[in-house]
């Protein structure tokens, strides 16, 4: 009788964890069929034809539930909350300039997923691609388009923690020549090379010489703005507590997220801009943690998302500390102002 209760109660629980299983199961295809389905109230958004160079125009990876979702879209920059153009192209990052665009891109597999980089022409054609060893988290690409770069965790998945390490790579569109890391470079630290084991870079943004650029080190258990120098394959500390720099269209300033004592660990960032002539800083109007690489819409204005409900929103604050953060695309991340 004992033997016989026992085999009923396994029977019970298997028969649960069966339910349970297809529950799971059926939850997971009805979600995924409503976000191949157009929500009422959302963005319109049909299919067409996306450049890189069409002047005036804001090209972004949509993220409104639909048979476009996660694809690059394109607006007009003077209606960033207008109808949107599909491309067909899907992105999880995306930056572009100068009719070169960089695309970081998961690869579904039937165990786990794995991520490539598609270099991609003005017409969102591919011409190059590369392996990416972990989950991408930033993009770009330089003001002249010779050159596209792009950040990875390798360990980890939050900038937030410490516990994380990332990899940060460079390519020349044009020669296809790929450094997989910046920690090959030679990195010099009040004056003197320094080394360590436990340096991390992020957040590529590069100057207009083809030769400048400015990336995230962290150290110790700190991270310093750093300025490369392609030709010479060195990194200069710069400054402290700098993560995710974006230069700005005339070179003088750097728009980044600064961690600041006292905000909750999983959300420590406010926006700030660093005048790189005086070392300045500049907080900047936005009261909530960001935690992305912004994007100079022009010399005083700069784009950035937060999470929305549909994943991520886009705004603006005004550059100088002035006025107030205002949403402008619903549904929408990884901006680039393409055309200019």
């Amino acid at each position: 009788m004992i033997l016989r209760n026992r085999i009923l109660v396994l029977l019970a629980a298997l028969a649960a964890l069966a339910a349970v299983a297809v529950a799971s199961v059926l939850h997971a295809s009805a979600r995924a069929d409503r976000r191949d389905r157009a929500q009422p109230g959302g963005p319109r958004v049909t299919s067409g034809t996306v450049t890189l160079t069409t002047p005036g125009r804001m090209v972004f990876r949509n993220m409104a539930w639909g048979p476009h979702r996660d694809e690059l879209t394109s607006v007009p920059a003077t209606d960033p909350s207008g109808p949107r153009t599909a491309s067909g192209v899907k992105c999880l990052r995306f930056y572009a300039a100068s009719g070169t665009g960089v695309c970081l891109q998961a690869v579904h597999g039937a165990v786990s997923d794995t991520y490539r980089a598609v270099i991609l022409d003005a017409h969102l054609k591919e011409r190059a691609r590369y392996d990416v060893p972990g989950i991408p988290s930033r993009a770009r690409v330089s003001p002249t388009g010779h050159f596209a770069a792009w950040t990875a965790f390798v360990g980890g998945d939050s900038y937030a923690g410490t516990n994380f390490s990332t990899r940060a790579a460079i390519v020349d569109v044009r020669t296809g020549k790929l450094t997989p890391s910046l920690e090959a470079y030679r990195v010099l630290k009040d004056g003197r090379v320094y080394r360590a084991a436990d340096l991390n870079f992020w957040g590529v943004t590069f100057a207009p010489d083809d030769r400048t650029f400015y990336a995230t080190m962290a150290t110790k258990g700190r991270t310093y703005l750093v300025r490369g120098d392609l030709r010479a394959r060195t990194l200069t500390a710069l400054h402290p507590n700098v993560e995710c720099p974006s230069l700005s269209p005339d070179g003088t300033r750097i728009a980044f997220k600064k961690r600041v004592e006292g905000l909750p660990k999983d959300a420590p960032w406010r926006l700030y801009v660093l005048d790189l002539r005086t070392m300045r800083e500049t907080p900047l109007a936005e009261p909530r943690s960001v935690d992305d690489q912004p994007v100079w819409r022009d010399s005083h204005t700069l784009t950035y998302a937060l999470p929305g409900d549909y994943g991520a929103d886009l705004y603006t604050v005004p550059a100088n500390g002035t006025g107030k953060p205002r949403r402008i695309s619903t549904a929408a991340v990884s901006a680039a102002f393409v055309g200019r």
